[in-house]
């Protein structure tokens, strides 16, 4: 799948997910905390891509997320697909293909969800207020980039550097309280997670299960046919999707902030 549609599905489960938890068990998000998560979740959604690098000295081409702050992105992105192709290596066994890059590889695997959360949560409980203003800046810029692509490209990597430093400064001045807010590593985790399924669903797969040996590869790609797959960037993505997901994200931010309209508009929920 496309940059783009792996922030919307961040945004749209995050939503879904915040609507489900205040309907069914009362759990309830006030209104800046719920764009806070929705944008951590769409940024997050991007991450696995940081394995696709373009060309740093040119400043263009990789992923969405690559290009998300310009050549310091890009650089990063390099050292990423480097590092994911000496995992590879490292760790493949006789089955499994010579690969000359490492996109696709281990940054989109289940062990690489529980690192990127799990190390989110420990730089937020370890460092506090510094930490959560670092990570909501990365991650506001990385949804900016996703979600706002085309204004994103005409503007450039510093409007997008501007506008992320103002988002996360503002967010943290409307989040309650002096904490130190663990729960954006779940966020994070679940973007993640949400752009892992949305790449299952193409036919090209990813290695979810790695590092476990499946018929003596332990980066067996898995996903769905090609008669059935998602072409990414296609009319099935970009117009069936893309929509349904814009429905979704819709539906739920109503009926978070607005009940009252929603069981007027949707009485059953």
């Amino acid at each position: 799948m496309m940059g783009p549609s792996h922030a919307l599905s961040g945004a749209a489960v995050w939503l879904a997910g915040s609507w489900a938890a205040d309907h069914f068990w009362g759990f309830h998000q006030r209104p800046a905390a719920l764009a806070v998560g929705a944008a951590v979740c769409a940024g997050a959604a991007l991450l696995p891509d940081l394995d696709m690098s373009g060309k740093v000295t040119a400043n263009r081409g990789g992923a969405t997320v690559a290009r998300a702050f310009g050549i310091f992105t890009l650089f990063l992105a390099e050292v990423v697909e480097k590092l994911c192709l000496f995992m590879y290596h490292a760790t493949k066994m006789k089955k499994d293909p010579h690969r000359r890059n490492g996109h696709r590889t281990f940054t989109h695997t289940l062990p690489f969800v529980a690192l990127v959360g799990w190390g989110t949560t420990w730089l937020c409980v370890r460092y506090g207020k510094p930490a959560v203003i670092a990570i909501l800046f990365v991650m506001m810029g990385l949804a900016l980039r996703g979600l706002f692509d085309r204004w994103a490209e005409r503007s450039g990597w510093l409007a997008v550097t501007a506008a992320s430093a103002v988002a996360a400064y503002a967010a943290y001045l409307t989040l309650p309280g002096e904490r130190s807010y663990p729960e954006l590593g779940f966020a994070v985790a679940v973007g993640c997670l949400t752009h892992l399924l949305g790449d299952l669903i193409t036919s090209a797969g990813i290695p979810i299960l790695w590092p476990l040996p499946l018929g003596r590869r332990t980066w067996r790609m898995i996903g769905l046919p090609k008669a059935v797959a998602v072409r990414a960037g296609g009319p099935v993505e970009v117009v069936v999707l893309r929509g349904a997901m814009l429905i979704v994200t819709g539906l739920a931010a109503l009926a978070l902030l607005a009940p009252a309209a929603a069981q007027r508009w949707l009485p059953n929920l």
